[in-house]
């Protein structure tokens, strides 16, 4: 930069308010040097020394001073340039500015003029088609001895496209294709000299070339019927998608109708045995469903083996691909069943023994006639572990529903009998017999076997429910037992032992009959448990039945003791006991005592209850034989009344005859005691004696020596 530009864009700087941080830094640095001054003269000493100072110090101002207008020198240039060169930016600036508006003005008449100029390049494209159609006519007309070429030569392209749609919907497609190929290429030999344009004639072609495909692709989809009925039109869809997969238009990617061919016989296969959607058995109609495709599956197959594989290329593995295809869509319809409503037992059994048996069996997909080209190892299993544990699960629960519903029900049937007025059933050789163990038996074990048919795994866990279930139901039958003993309590149960010892017989043959229950090649020990839970029904009744027979031993033995107590009183009353004095009374009243305890001894040892005795009426009498006061057996009378009120006048009479001391006047009062005394209680009441034992004939008034008193 020369010195005169640098002159013109120097800026003028004004003077302007002294700083602050300049005053305070003057404050400073007075500051500074007074306390400098103030430590280095502080001793006489020093004074001499000032002028050097002084010089040094002017010497070091000057040089600072000179430094700062060096350092303010050089900002002020580099402010200067700077200043300098953003003017000659702004001028810049302005400049493309300038140019821009007028290239906008440029742009805006060239736009103008481009638009005038547009019918003039319609014009342009048109000359260039009908200079290519001209060029082309020469060699249509060399090469016009087909009938396509005729046809395009006559009609040109129109008549030509209108000629293959009604070969293609007469499904002519070998012709249709012919004529597709002839005018694709008549359309590539125009593409390139109109620079990639392409000729309204040809807008189209693609359609008619997709029209075509659809149709190949729809006679593939129908290739079961077409192997049957119409093989010719097959192989003609199968040989125009072959060459079709390999050819390429204007530079645009294969059309690849094989892929298209291959979908389409798989997805018409689908669509004949599974819809889309798939229509799904109702509950209960499952089983009928997999029979259909068990005749339905292996007749196709055949059908492809023997009538389409010759229809099409090798390489289309076309046994392989019918019998992959029709196990897709055969697995996916089982899945959308299984992610539906759960299934029924019945169909739930009918559904794992096809998958599980059937549909890889002989019958179908393992059919010896099926050629190796099948593949059918590499098909998915049918159910997936998940499935399989689903559907068992699902059988296990209602199967577990079902048995327990029957169980219940030969247990209500049998406790009804329980309450009928006539004794249980007897086999031939009359032992009471009731046909719920056979019952009970045949609806596990048939549930069990049937299971084998399927699995082990359900067959184990079907032969656990049945156990389980089992369990239940003896412990069900347990409790209707107790309620059975509560109802014989109240005398509703009139045949109670018979239908015990029926249930004992029928619990007994029960448990011999287990190993029915029991799986091969199972070790005995799986059914302890429910030998146990037998065991304790067995032990329960056995003791219902003891009980009973202790309760009937009861009612036995108190009506002997009281026959014997009656005999004792009836050989009293007959007056074979007569005694003379106080000593012979006192012996008697012993041995009243003593047979009263020995009587008492003899029935508790067997087992009667002490409160259903009859012997204490003995140890009554001996009170009344033992008392030496005559005037207090009115007392004694009144008290027999009341422990034992069926006692007559004359009983008493021929029990103070016993006595042999009692007086007219004695007797008459202790007669009259009787008849004067106070009702018996009700809590005294005690069964008939008296009542029972005849009235003996009027005593003597004397006490004659009848017999000993001994």
């Amino acid at each position: 930069m020369d010195s005169a530009a640098k002159d013109r864009i120097q800026p003028t700087l004004l003077p302007g308010p002294e700083w602050p941080e300049q005053e305070r830094a003057e404050q400073l640095a007075r500051g500074a040097a007074l306390k400098w001054a103030s430590g280095i003269f502080y001793r006489p000493e020093q004074l001499a020394r000032l002028g050097q100072y002084r010089s040094r110090e002017v010497q070091r101002t000057r040089f600072l001073e000179a430094r700062i207008k060096s350092v303010v020198q050089s900002y002020l240039e580099g402010v200067q340039t700077g200043v300098w060169q953003l003017a000659r930016a702004l001028e810049a600036v302005q400049g493309t500015r300038e140019a821009l508006s007028q290239a906008h003005h440029l742009l805006q008449g060239l736009s103008q003029t481009s638009q005038t100029l547009a019918p003039l390049r319609e014009r342009v494209v048109q000359h260039k088609q009908l200079q290519v159609l001209t060029q082309l006519l020469p060699r249509l007309q060399a090469g016009g001895k087909t009938e396509t070429s005729s046809r395009l030569l006559s009609s040109l392209v129109p008549a030509a496209m209108a000629h293959t749609q009604t070969l293609i919907d007469a499904q002519r497609f070998l012709e249709a294709y012919v004529s597709l190929r002839e005018l694709e290429q008549l359309q590539e030999e125009t593409w390139a000299p109109l620079g990639g344009l392409e000729l309204p004639l040809f807008q189209g072609l693609g359609l008619l070339a997709e029209a075509l495909g659809r149709a190949v692709e729809a006679a593939a989809g129908a290739a079961g019927r077409l192997a049957r009925e119409d093989p010719a039109l097959l192989v003609a869809a199968v040989r125009v998608a072959e060459v079709e997969t390999e050819r390429t238009i204007l530079g645009q990617a294969p059309r690849d109708w094989r892929q298209r061919c291959l979908r389409a016989l798989q997805e018409g296969l689908e669509r004949v045995h599974f819809s889309s959607p798939p229509v799904l058995p109702e509950p209960g109609a499952l089983a009928g469903w997999l029979e259909a495709l068990q005749v339905a599956l292996p007749a196709e197959l055949a059908t492809a083996e023997a009538l389409v594989a010759p229809c099409c290329p090798p390489h289309y593995n076309v046994v392989q691909l019918w019998a992959h295809t029709l196990h897709s869509g055969l697995r996916r319809s089982v899945q959308q069943l299984l992610s539906g409503p759960e299934l029924g037992a019945a169909d739930a059994f009918a559904l794992l023994h096809w998958a599980l048996h059937v549909y890889m069996g002989k019958e179908m997909m393992g059919n010896l006639e099926l050629g190796p080209e099948a593949d059918v190892s590499q098909l998915a299993p049918l159910l997936t572990p998940e499935n399989i544990e689903q559907l068992e699960a699902a059988f296990v629960a209602q199967v577990q529903a079902s048995v327990a519903q029957w169980l219940q029900k030969a247990l209500d049937g049998e406790v009804a009998e329980w309450s009928k007025e006539q004794e249980p059933n007897t086999d031939p050789s009359g032992f009471y017999h009731s046909p719920m163990p056979a019952i009970v038996l045949q609806i596990l074990a048939e549930n069990i076997q049937v299971t084998s048919l399927i699995s082990d795994s359900l067959h184990r866990r079907v032969h656990d429910m049945a156990l389980s279930e089992l369990a239940a139901f003896l412990r069900s039958f347990s409790d209707a037992l107790i309620r059975f003993s509560r109802d014989h309590l109240r005398g509703e149960a009139p045949h109670y032992v018979p239908y015990l010892l029926a249930a004992f017989n029928h619990q007994s043959a029960l448990s011999s009959s287990l190993s029915v229950l029991l799986p091969d090649g199972e070790a005995s020990g799986v059914l302890a448990p429910i030998e146990s839970a037998l065991d304790d029904v067995q032990r329960r009744i056995c003791r219902l039945v003891l009980e009973a027979l202790q309760v009937e031993l009861q009612l036995l033995l108190a009506e002997a003791e009281r026959t014997v107590v009656l005999q004792y009183l009836r050989a009293l009353m007959q007056g074979r006991l007569v005694c003379r004095g106080a000593d012979e009374r006192t012996q008697a009243a012993e041995r009243l005592r003593h047979d009263a305890a020995q009587l008492k001894e003899l029935f508790l040892g067997l087992g009667l209850e002490e409160s259903a005795h009859c012997a204490p009426v003995l140890l009554a009498l001996r009170e009344l034989l033992n008392l030496h006061d005559p005037t207090l057996l009115g007392l004694e009378v009144a008290g027999l009344r009341q422990k034992f009120p069926d006692v007559s006048e004359d009983h008493v009479s021929a029990l103070l005859d016993l006595r042999g001391d009692v007086s007219r006047e004695h007797r008459q009062a202790a007669l009259s005691s009787l008849q004067a005394g106070p009702p018996p209680s009700p809590s005294a009441g005690r069964r008939a004696l008296f009542s029972l034992v005849p009235t003996p004939t009027p005593s003597l008034s004397s006490c004659l020596p009848s017999g000993p008193c001994s």
